[in-house]
């Protein structure tokens, strides 16, 4: 399945939830933000999600800092 994510073509196995791809780009535990399609995903979908082919994905890592 071909997908993109913050504008890079990449390919991965179906099927696969949003917390699937979470796990394999090992962003695990961290603070993200999910659009998919033009819409944001809230987290708690993020496991119910399914990825389809073509799907336009923006991924947000929140940062600390000061």
């Amino acid at each position: 399945m071909n997908i993109s994510i913050n504008g890079e073509a990449r390919e991965f196995d179906a099927p696969l939830t949003l917390l699937d791809l979470i796990n394999l780009l090992e962003l695990k535990g961290k603070r993200i933000a999910i659009e998919q399609n033009g819409e944001i995903v809230p987290k708690s979908q993020h496991g119910t999600t399914f990825l389809n082919e073509g799907d336009v994905l923006e991924m947000v890592v929140a940062v600390g800092g000061g």
